[in-house]
C-alpha cells in the first residue's frame, strides 16, 4: 500500500535535510515519526509497518508521508538515506539486515535481539568504524542523564550507583511473558555503562520475584566492578493505577564527598482535580512548532551520523550494544539458576 507525497513540503533553506523512514507503527515507532516529520534536519519520506490497519492509522497523523507493507518495496521506491527500526524486537534482526544489506544508516531501538546470538548475526554486516548502525539509546539525549554525566565527568570516581525503573502492574497482564530485566532494566544498564566508561563488571548476580501465576513482575540486578563501584538496578512492573502511567525512573550516584539523583520520569509537571495527572512522562514534545526533548536530540544525532558529519556516540556503537546485550544474557542467566 503506497500514500502519496507531498514533494511541496516546506523545509529550510540551506543543507538539503536526511531523507529518513521509519519501521513500526507501535508506540515508539509512531514517537519517532511524528518527531522526524517536525525535525528540520531531516524529512520523513517512508512509513514501513506490518498491517493495513496501521498505515491507515499513520495517514490519518501524516496524510503526506508514504506507507508501505513490504520493506524492500520501500527501500526501492523511497529513496530514504537512513532508516529507524522501531518494530518489534522479534522483527529487528532481519528488518536491520535488510537495510543494512540495502548499504542505509539505521538507527535500530535496542535491545538489538531476544538473544545474544541474534544480535551477533549482524556483526559482518557493521562497518569497521561502525558508521552505518546506531543503537537507540534515546536516555543519552535526556537532559537530566546529560547534567548527571557532566557532574560525574567533574567530581571524580563513583562508588555506588542505585538505578530504580518500576512500570505499572497492569503490564504484567498486557503483556503476558514481558521481562521487566529485558525491556525496563536494560536501560539502566545503558545508562551505567556510559557513566563508567563501558569497563566490564568483574562479576553480577540477579534475582526475580514472580506472581502467584508464574509471571515475573520484579527483576533485580547486582554488577560490581574490580576495585571500582557497585551498582544495584531494580525493575518492576508494580506500580499501581494511581501512580504515574509510565510508572516512575530514579537514579542516585555516590562518590568521594559527593553525591546526585535524577528522576526523570514523570517529568515535574503534575496537574490535580478529581484526579491526579503526570501529563509530561517522558522528555518528548512532538508539537508543531518543533520537536523538543531527547527523542528530537536523538533523531538530530542521527541525522549528524547519516550525513557523515559526526561519529556515533559512546554508548550508542553496536559494540556498546552488544556489550550490554551479554550483560543481559549472563543477568538472566544468573536469574533463572
Amino acid at each position: 500500500m503506497l500514500f502519496c507525497h507531498d514533494e511541496n513540503m516546506s523545509k529550510p533553506a540551506g543543507k538539503r535535510p536526511v531523507r529518513v523512514g521509519v519501521v513500526g507503527w507501535g508506540r515508539f515507532g509512531r514517537l519517532h515519526a511524528l518527531t522526524l516529520n517536525r525535525l528540520a534536519e531531516a524529512e520523513l519520506v517512508a512509513i514501513v509497518a506490518r498491517r493495513n490497519e496501521s498505515l491507515e492509522a499513520a495517514r490519518e497523523e501524516l496524510p503526506n508521508v508514504p506507507g508501505w507493507i513490504d520493506l524492500p518495496q520501500a527501500i526501492e521506491e523511497s529513496d530514504a538515506d537512513a532508516w529507524i527500526v522501531a518494530c518489534s524486537t522479534s522483527s529487528h534482526v532481519d528488518v536491520t539486515r535488510c537495510l543494512l544489506e540495502a548499504d542505509k544508516t539505521v538507527l535500530l531501538e535496542k535491545p538489538i535481539a531476544g538473544s545474544l546470538a541474534d544480535a551477533e548475526s549482524l556483526a559482518s554486516l557493521v562497518n569497521e568504524d561502525a558508521s552505518n548502525l546506531m543503537i537507540g539509546h534515546i536516555l543519552l539525549f535526556n537532559s537530566e542523564f546529560c547534567a548527571l554525566r557532566e557532574e560525574v565527568q567533574q567530581r571524580g570516581p563513583i562508588a555506588y550507583i542505585d538505578c530504580v525503573r518500576h512500570r505499572p502492574a497492569s503490564i504484567v497482564q498486557d503483556f503476558s511473558g514481558e521481562n521487566p530485566l529485558h525491556a525496563a532494566m536494560v536501560h539502566d544498564l545503558y545508562c551505567v555503562q556510559v557513566l563508567l566508561d563501558c569497563q566490564e563488571p568483574a562479576g553480577m548476580s540477579a534475582q526475580y520475584h514472580r506472581t502467584s501465576e508464574g509471571a515475573i513482575d520484579l527483576a533485580l540486578a547486582q554488577l560490581h566492578w574490580k576495585e571500582g563501584p557497585v551498582a544495584s538496578f531494580a525493575a518492576s512492573y508494580l506500580t499501581p493505577a494511581g501512580m504515574p502511567p509510565r510508572g516512575i525512573d530514579r537514579t542516585e550516584v555516590f562518590g568521594d564527598g559527593w553525591a546526585a539523583c535524577i528522576s526523570p520520569n514523570p517529568r515535574p509537571i503534575e496537574v490535580w482535580s478529581d484526579q491526579a495527572e503526570w501529563p509530561m512522562a517522558l522528555e518528548i514534545r512532538t508539537d508543531e512548532s518543533g520537536p523538543t526533548g531527547m527523542m528530537a536530540e536523538e533523531q538530530r544525532c542521527f541525522c549528524r551520523v547519516a550525513s557523515g558529519q559526526q561519529a556515533i556516540p559512546r554508548g550508542a556503537t553496536y559494540a556498546d550494544a552488544m556489550q550490554v546485550q551479554r550483560w543481559m544474557q549472563q543477568l538472566t542467566d544468573c536469574a533463572e539458576n
